[in-house]
C-alpha cells in the first residue's frame, strides 16, 4: 500500500442550513433548476430567468463553517479566501453521477476545502442534473465544458485544473475535457538536449519531444483526472451491470431496453447507439477524432485515477470501472485492508512498463470485442487502480453511493474514500 502523505480528520456530519439564510425552493438553493429538456438550447431561457433571481449579478455568496461558497446558474463554488480576498488557483470540478446533483459531491467538496484551505476551489457542477443526465455522454459533455469555460472565465485567477467525478459523471468528463483540450504549438528543435520552452495559456510549461501530446484543458495545467466508480467500458454484459446477476437473458434484455428507462444515456452506456452509422460513442472516446481530442485530454494530465468497487455495487461493476480484464484484478490474497484507510483495499500505481507488457499480453489474444477495444485504447497511458470495498460495512448494499458519500447520514463508512483521494491529490 501506499503511504499516507497526511493525516486523516476525523468525519463529521455536515451541520444543517443556517436558519437565518432567506428559505429558497431547493432547485434554487443547488443552481439551476433540473430540466426534462433535451438539448441545451431549451435550457437558456430558463437559466438565464433563474439567474435573474438569484441575484441579477454573477452569483450570490454566503458562508459555511467558515468555508466561502458562490452559488450562481451554473452550480456551486467552495474555497477558503486567503487574507487579501486571493481565489485559489487550483480549481477542483466535481461531476454528478446518473439522476445526480451538485449536492451529491456537498461533502467531499467540504472535507476538500478544509483540507486544502488557500490550494484549491471547488466547482460542484450542476449542469447536468436528474433527468438532464438521460440526455446522453455527448450532450452532458458539451453542457459541462460550456459550464467549465464560464468558471475559468468568472476565475481568471486559476492556473490549474482537476476533475473528480462519479458514476456515469466520469464519461461525462472524459467528453468534456475531449472537447476543453488545447495542444502546445507544435515544439520546434532548440538547444543540445531536445527539449524546448513552451508557453501556454496561462503558464510557461516545460514540455519534453517524446511527450508530444501534452496540452492544456480550458487553458489551465492539468493535474488530476479522477473517476469514482465510473463504467468506462459501458454496462454492456460480462456482469458490467452486477444486479443482473450475469444471466444473459436479462442482460441481453437490458441493453435492449435501457434507451426507455435513461434515454440516449442507455444506448451509450449498453454500446447501442449507431449516430449516423459511426461506432458506439465509448468506443470512440478512445481514441482522438479531428475535432475530439479524447486520448490527447486524458494523457494531459499528470495523474488519472479509477477508484472503483471491488464487491457490492450493484450498478456498476469492477473492471469496467477500474478498466481492468477480468485475469487483471487483484486476487483476494492481494486484498489488505489498511489501518488509516478501512476501505481502501488495493492500491497499484501502472508505469510505462506495465503497459509495455499488457500490450503485448493483448497482442496475443485475437479475440477483439468491443470491450477489449476500450481497454486497449484507455490504456495506452497509465491509470492508477484504487480496489475499495465495504464488504463488512453495514451499508455495504449501497456502496455505489458510499464510495462517494452521496450523503452522509446514510454513507458515512466511504469517509476514508474521500480522505484518499484528498491526501494523495497532485496539486
Amino acid at each position: 500500500m501506499i503511504a499516507a502523505t497526511s493525516p486523516v480528520n476525523s468525519a463529521s456530519p455536515i451541520p444543517a442550513p443556517n436558519p437565518t439564510r432567506t428559505r429558497r425552493p431547493r432547485q434554487l438553493r443547488l443552481g439551476f433548476p433540473s430540466f426534462s429538456e433535451p438539448r441545451l438550447c431549451a435550457t437558456r431561457p430558463r437559466m438565464d430567468f433563474l439567474h435573474r433571481i438569484v441575484g441579477g449579478g454573477c452569483c450570490r455568496g454566503s458562508t459555511r463553517q467558515g468555508l466561502k461558497v458562490e452559488i450562481d446558474s451554473g452550480g456551486e463554488d467552495i474555497f477558503v479566501a486567503a487574507a487579501n480576498n486571493a481565489v485559489p488557483e487550483h480549481l477542483v470540478v466535481m461531476v454528478n453521477g446518473i439522476i445526480g446533483s451538485a449536492s451529491d459531491w456537498r461533502y467531499a467538496a467540504d472535507q476538500f476545502v478544509k483540507k486544502l484551505p488557500d490550494k484549491v476551489i471547488v466547482h460542484r457542477s450542476e449542469c447536468n442534473s436528474s433527468r438532464l443526465t438521460f440526455d446522453g455522454v455527448d450532450l452532458m459533455g458539451e453542457r459541462l465544458a460550456e459550464e467549465v469555460l464560464a468558471v475559468v472565465r468568472k476565475r481568471s485567477e486559476v492556473r490549474k485544473i482537476s476533475f473528480v467525478a462519479h458514476s456515469l459523471g466520469g464519461l461525462v468528463a472524459r467528453y468534456a475535457i475531449g472537447r476543453l483540450y488545447e495542444p502546445f504549438p507544435k515544439p520546434e528543435p532548440s538547444g543540445d538536449n531536445g527539449n524546448c520552452i513552451i508557453e501556454g495559456n496561462t503558464n510557461n510549461l516545460t514540455q519534453s519531444l517524446d511527450q508530444p501530446h501534452q496540452g492544456t484543458i480550458a487553458g489551465l495545467q492539468a493535474m488530476n483526472f479522477i473517476t469514482v466508480a465510473t463504467p468506462h467500458l459501458g454496462s454492456r454484459g460480462n456482469k458490467q451491470l452486477p444486479f443482473l446477476c450475469g444471466l444473459p437473458f436479462l442482460e441481453r434484455r437490458a441493453s435492449q431496453a435501457a434507451h426507455f428507462i435513461v434515454g440516449r444515456s442507455g444506448k451509450h452506456l449498453f454500446l447501442t447507439d449507431k449516430d449516423d452509422g459511426k461506432p458506439p460513442l465509448l468506443l470512440r472516446m478512445v481514441n482522438d477524432s479531428d475535432d475530439l481530442k479524447f486520448m490527447s485530454a486524458l494523457r494531459a494530465f499528470q495523474r488519472r485515477v479509477a477508484y472503483a468497487n471491488a464487491n457490492f455495487d450493484h450498478m456498476v461493476g469492477w473492471r469496467t470501472s477500474s478498466i481492468r480484464r477480468q485475469h487483471e484484478l487483484p486476487k483476494s490474497n492481494l486484498l489488505v485492508t489498511d489501518e488509516k484507510y478501512p476501505h481502501i483495499v488495493h492500491v497499484k500505481q501502472e508505469t510505462l512498463d506495465d503497459i509495455h507488457n499488457n500490450a503485448s499480453s493483448a497482442a496475443e489474444n485475437q479475440n477483439i470485442d468491443l470491450e477489449e477495444e476500450m481497454i486497449r485504447g484507455l490504456t495506452q497511458i497509465p491509470w492508477e487502480r484504487v480496489d475499495v470495498s465495504f464488504q463488512k460495512s453495514r451499508q455495504r448494499y449501497i456502496a455505489h453511493n458510499t464510495i462517494q458519500v452521496k450523503r452522509y447520514w446514510l454513507n458515512s463508512d466511504g469517509a476514508d474514500v474521500v480522505f484518499h483521494i484528498i491526501d494523495y491529490f497532485l496539486l
